[in-house]
């Protein structure tokens, strides 16, 4: 059992080294779903243009080990931690990792999104003010629990 004191979350921005396929995607997601279900760890990724806008949040070892080994892995590059720190509870707790690909139809109809639609996910407003990066998770995990609770996808 963790203790709120353990918990922490990260968000970081990174950059495809390679294009990623919708396929490319959804693989990439039910590998880190699996992983993330046996770590604990739970949060939400976003991809745009290439880029990945994540959150991590866990365990402080575990996001700390897993980040570690996302700047290992050569599919990214220009990895950048907006923001790190401890965490009373978790903001995704049911998702092992929740997804949006804002390339999608659908991203422009998420209420609110449309502040967002001209930043680039490597944008230095999101180094400077990282709680725009953590809003705009936030607004997904909204939308798709608006989504989930209507029964419309």
């Amino acid at each position: 059992m963790e203790h709120s004191g353990d918990l922490i979350s990260l968000i970081y921005l990174s950059a495809a080294t390679v294009p990623f396929l919708k396929q490319d995607l959804l693989e990439l997601l039910t590998l880190s779903r699996a992983n993330n279900s046996k770590l604990g760890i739970t949060g939400m990724l976003l991809f745009k243009d290439g880029n990945f806008l994540q959150t991590l949040e866990g365990e402080q070892k575990k996001v700390l080990d897993l980040y570690e080994k996302i700047a290992l892995d050569r599919r990214h590059q220009n990895l950048v931690a907006l923001w790190q720190g401890p965490c009373t509870e978790r903001a995704f707790p049911d998702w092992s990792m929740g997804f949006h690909d804002l390339r999608s139809a659908d991203a422009a109809q998420t209420p609110g999104f449309n502040s967002f639609l001209d930043t680039s996910l490597t944008s230095v407003d999101f180094a400077t003010d990282p709680g725009r990066a953590k809003k705009l998770l936030l607004l997904f995990k909204e939308e798709k629990l608006l989504a989930k609770a209507t029964g419309v996808h």
